[in-house]
């Protein structure tokens, strides 16, 4: 899966220039948390809702009203957003990209197409990835087990789910306790919690949690 078939499109931009009380504005009206910013069709920086938030006033301030809002009409985006913004581009893996958030942070990238940009990925793209993943809106038997790191053995438990009429829903491979294992996680229809059970369970695996969600 890459970056272009689960960024949101099309981008919703702002000049540098845009008072940031407009930028609050745009966010609360479109649902968002961060805007790109477009300079003569250039991305020059981006900006957050924590951004933007940051840079009003405190509710504790002494100012009247009309200072204060004379103020925040002098803030503009520019003078808030981040200058050095990390990208990807639509051909990006999908868990690379996702790599670069958690390891720098940040909560979304722009996705770009020479110098123009073209979408954006978020963590909410990410979140509906995983729901997809992980059959969170299906019906089903959810199991969870330690397996051996041994060739084979996956495909033995699998093999016996698809034989006993088995349809998977969902799959997932994580790290086990230790180097020798790996912890699975499967989403099965057509079995009853019990036969999932057996069939792990004569696999020589350690179930973990069963249940039907």
């Amino acid at each position: 899966m890459l970056v272009g078939e689960r960024m949101s499109k099309p981008v919703i931009s702002v000049p540098p220039d845009l008072p940031i009380n407009e930028a609050i504005n745009l966010m609360k009206r479109e649902h968002i948390r961060r805007l790109p910013v477009i300079q003569d069709g250039k991305l020059v920086g981006i900006v957050s809702d924590k951004d933007l938030l940051n840079a009003s006033p405190s509710p504790a301030t002494s100012l009247s009203v009309w200072e204060l809002n004379y103020l925040i009409s002098k803030i503009t985006v520019k003078d808030v957003m981040a200058k050095k913004v990390l990208t990807v581009t639509e051909d990006t893996p999908i868990e690379e990209a996702a790599r670069i958030m958690v390891d720098n942070k940040i909560g979304g990238l722009p996705v770009m197409r020479g110098d123009k940009v073209v979408g954006i990925i978020t963590e909410t793209n990410l979140f509906r990835i995983f729901l997809e993943l992980m059959g969170a809106r299906e019906k089903g038997v959810r199991a969870t087990f330690l397996i051996e790191e041994k060739p084979g053995q996956l495909a033995r438990i699998t093999k016996e789910v698809a034989d006993q009429g088995g349809n998977f829903i969902a799959f997932g491979q994580f790290a086990g306790e230790d180097p020798s294992t790996r912890t699975i996680t499967f989403k099965v229809a057509n079995l009853d919690q019990e036969q999932v059970q057996k069939i792990v369970e004569t696999q020589g695996c350690k179930l973990l949690d069963i249940r039907l969600t």
